[in-house]
């Protein structure tokens, strides 16, 4: 690819499609992701709504962003039917973006409607883990490895029914075949399988996600965490799960049984999607309790799902930021280096130029990094492969990003963020509100009902959450490889 940036991805879907636009109408915004944004839309010959994905071309930077694109919508197809997996309808492609149209889920994310409904047993978190699970078993069957089980993953088709529960989002799955290995790090900190951070997986790694959802929906908390996301990392790599601080003694031991079963650091001895279904605990009039469990359960389910939500949006917001005007400097940065215009960098040409822009960096580390940047092994760095590595150079939490995240949130400029300004920018970034009282409670140290500067610095950096890990975790993994 040449300086061009983004017209590689002139086809994503490798043939044309009819225009989106003649067949349905886009309405307004139900949630923003990293590569896209979900809208409501209705289809023109019938009047029926469904949400549409719209990925947003521009920002599928390398060859590995369009095959991951191409594979989600394959990935759709081959699963569809399945009851609690979402269905789509069609995928259409223009100059600008890719969109991903399928069944509309409008009753809400898996955790909101938990707080939202107040009686909360064993038993009910048994029937929605067996939901959970059994997506993982119908994905295993079929050969797909989902890589990315998340609760906001999980939505409600209707608000009023909780087993009308689907997953939505297959970004990161792929296609396996019996014994193969996986080396490439993705998912999401507090949910991420020891042997992924170790660099050698299989679908095994999806029944441990399952079990970190498992216990958080029992305890209200994550089984392994920390302050920072390589402590998260050690933490999961140790895999000592606590089962002596509250609530855990008023727990059923069957469910304790059921959480080691998944959470077993040996992939080889860990319990399959379907032994996890069969488990007394979860199967038809299984042993799981309905007396409610402790209120402090939900409410730290409350301020776990919070904390989430308001950092998501913060890391969305920096994204977001980054996407133009850093991207503008970068393409300068790579045209200067590219001193034969080829549209790819030599390791002396990425050498000589780190050197004129003042970098220290040593010769084993510039082959570092251009051995990292150089996707397809040819021995240069082409334009996509330029930006995708220095966007993670760049890393999200440089002083200006927080500064500019902090403004996003603080509309009237006080040095606050007070809880209508959170109501506005949920609003704009298509979230729910329901917790934003609880997200302050729990980031406002000095208790006087807004968040100050320094209380949304520490916030962000502590156990970064929510964020899909890809490439950037790499240099923090390898260190315990």
């Amino acid at each position: 690819m040449k300086h061009s940036g983004g017209n590689q991805a002139c086809f994503v879907l490798g043939q044309k499609t009819p225009s989106i636009r003649d067949l349905y109408s886009l309405g307004h915004k139900l949630g923003q992701g990293q590569f896209g944004t979900t809208y409501m839309c209705r289809e023109i010959s019938t009047g029926r709504e469904y949400a549409c994905k719209s990925i947003t071309k521009r920002k599928l930077i390398s060859k590995e962003d369009v095959e991951d694109v191409r594979r989600e919508i394959q990935i759709m197809h081959h699963l569809a039917g399945y009851k609690n997996i979402v269905t789509i309808k069609g995928a259409y492609e223009d100059p600008l973006y890719v969109h991903i149209v399928m069944e509309l889920c409008s009753g809400g994310e898996l955790f909101d409607r938990i707080i939202q409904r107040g009686h909360y047993s064993e038993r009910k978190a048994a029937e929605l883990i067996k939901i959970i699970v059994g997506v993982v078993e119908a994905c295993h069957s079929l050969g797909v490895m989902h890589r990315d089980l998340k609760p906001e993953n999980f939505l409600l088709v209707n608000k009023d029914d909780d087993f009308s529960l689907k997953a939505i989002d297959f970004g990161l799955s792929v296609f396996f075949k019996p014994g193969q290995i996986f080396e490439d790090v993705v998912g999401s900190p507090y949910y991420v399988a020891p042997e992924v951070l170790l660099k050698h997986y299989g679908p095994e790694a999806d029944v441990w996600t399952a079990g970190v959802i498992l216990y958080i929906l029992v305890s209200g908390v994550p089984p392994f965490w920390a302050e920072t996301q390589q402590g998260i990392f050690d933490a999961v790599l140790k895999g000592h799960i606590d089962f002596d601080s509250d609530p855990w003694p008023l727990i059923s031991d069957s469910a304790k049984d059921l959480i080691r079963g998944m959470l077993c650091s040996r992939p080889s001895e860990r319990l399959t999607a379907h032994q996890v279904l069969r488990h007394p605990w979860i199967c038809e009039n299984g042993v799981a309790p309905d007396r409610a469990l402790d209120p402090a359960v939900l409410s730290r389910l409350k301020q776990f799902s919070a904390m989430n939500k308001l950092k998501q949006m913060a890391l969305r917001v920096i994204a977001e930021s980054l996407s133009e005007e850093e991207i503008a400097g970068l393409k300068e940065m790579f045209k200067a280096m590219d001193t034969d215009n080829s549209g790819a960098i030599t390791f002396d040409e990425l050498k000589a130029g780190l050197r004129r822009y003042g970098s220290t960096l040593k010769d084993t580390e510039i082959r570092d990094l251009m051995e990292a940047a150089d996707i397809d092994k040819s021995g240069t760095i082409d334009y996509g492969e330029f930006i995708a590595a220095t966007i993670h150079l760049n890393k999200l939490d440089r002083e200006e990003h927080l500064l500019s995240a902090f403004s996003y949130f603080d509309k009237d400029g006080s040095g606050y963020i007070t809880i209508d300004e959170l109501q506005q920018a949920c609003a704009e970034q298509g979230m729910s509100d329901v917790f934003l009282e609880d997200v302050i409670k729990e980031v406002d140290q000095d208790n006087d009902g807004r968040i100050d500067y320094g209380e949304f610095v520490a916030m962000m950096q502590k156990g970064i959450a929510g964020r899909t890990m890809r490439k950037s975790i790499n240099m923090s993994v390898r260190n315990n490889a």
